[in-house]
């Protein structure tokens, strides 16, 4: 294997089938090539009652000077049906310029790419300056309970410390160069139930359909909207995503209903204060009577997950201004800074150092033929060998101004 050919250290890892929270040689796979270019590696299982035992990689280069760390995670997603694929799901097939496999896009082309950017920069001009880390999890696609939270924890009790941090998630909508991620919102799920009489649907008067109170409550939660974003964030949303009564009769009036719902949030909440909300608007949505002429204020309660994510932004300029330039350099692209989709581990990451997340794009992650052109691989390889240059040179003369 040549470690500066991102398309073949990509195909090496695709070929570990390391469907979560499976490992299938994975972790073991970049090790190798990480022990090739020097790194150090440490690996570490994490357990926890309830949970699948999940194996996770710390490797670290050089010991001094500034520190940055990629994170990624090597586990995927299942492949669903097998024979719906056109290729081998962990063949790592390549046909028209593109490569086919299982996290060929999300995330094990971010970890080959960034493997082959540093192994030509080594080539080219030696280490870094300084150090890189990666800190690899085989649980970012399930729980994320035995993965990159507790992988912070064990490096920094062992004295670890990071100056700053890229993830290497496919961030790009349409074409490399679309977007970096500089933060994101913040996620809290909840559940909401609510209690009625179960009655006959012919004689409302003598029950209490919670499917109205429910709908009363719905709209409180829904109407006005929670608030109208930022100049860095889009407005927080709420959606239902499951309504259960239990009911499969089509005349009787249930005596519970349960609805689900999640909520993408942003700096301006936090998971308290937003909860705090929400609370509110049940209370005053309950005395509510249009569709409940004559009835007492809806019986219900909230609970909310206690696993909530924070929102979060990044302001270390000098971070963002040295993946941009990469970017702009590599592909013409001025990247918008953007703190869309969902949560990923930064989460977690931001906690310890400013972090960016860049990588490649994610039309066809979790789809069955998810598949990454070749020509994106370099691309990317390119973007964070130039990164990487620019971010240690950048910190070598605040150094020596300093």
């Amino acid at each position: 294997m040549t470690l500066t050919d991102p398309a073949q250290t990509l195909a090496a890892l695709i070929r570990c089938p390391s469907v979560t929270p499976e490992d299938g040689g994975a972790l073991a796979t970049l090790g190798r090539m990480l022990g090739e270019l020097g790194f150090c590696n440490d690996f570490v299982t994490f357990s926890e009652p309830g949970t699948a035992d999940v194996d996770n990689l710390y490797a670290r280069l050089g010991a001094n000077g500034p520190h940055l760390m990629f994170a990624g995670h090597t586990d995927v997603v299942p492949v669903g049906d097998a024979k719906a694929w056109s290729r081998d799901p962990f063949a790592a097939d390549i046909a028209d310029g593109f490569m086919y496999g299982r996290g060929a896009v999300d995330m094990k082309g971010g970890i080959a790419c960034f493997v082959s950017a540093l192994a030509r920069l080594i080539a080219r001009r030696g280490a870094p300056g300084g150090s890189v880390s990666l800190l690899i999890t085989g649980d970012e696609e399930g729980p994320s309970i035995n993965g990159t939270e507790k992988l912070l924890a064990y490096a920094a009790g062992k004295g670890e410390r990071w100056d700053a941090a890229v993830v290497g998630e496919p961030t790009n909508p349409d074409a490399m160069g679309d977007m970096i991620k500089i933060g994101r919102r913040g996620s809290l799920s909840g559940t909401l139930t609510v209690e009625g009489v179960q009655g006959h649907a012919a004689y409302p008067h003598l029950a209490d359909n919670p499917l109205r109170g429910l709908v009363t409550l719905m709209d409180g939660l829904l109407d006005p909207p929670l608030d109208a974003g930022n100049a860095r964030f889009p407005p927080t949303n709420l959606e239902f995503t499951s309504i259960d009564t239990g009911n499969l009769a089509t005349n009787v009036i249930p005596a519970r209903t349960t609805a689900r719902f999640n909520i993408r949030f942003n700096d301006i909440w936090t998971a308290q204060s937003l909860g705090d909300e929400l609370r509110a608007r049940l209370e005053r949505a309950a005395r509510q009577t249009r569709l409940r002429p004559g009835r007492e204020p809806v019986r219900y309660e909230v609970a909310f997950d206690p696993r909530s994510s924070p929102s979060f932004l990044t302001r270390d300029e000098a971070l963002i201004e040295a993946l941009s330039a990469a970017v702009r350099e590599a592909t013409g692209r001025t990247p918008a800074l953007s703190t869309t989709g969902g949560t990923s581990d930064a989460r977690f990451i931001k906690d310890y150092c400013p972090v960016v997340e860049f990588g490649l794009v994610g039309q066809t992650m979790h789809m069955v033929d998810e598949r990454v052109a070749l020509t994106d691989l370099e691309s990317l390889t390119g973007i964070y060998e130039l990164f990487l240059e620019r971010w240690f040179d950048q910190r070598s003369s605040a150094a020596g101004a300093g």
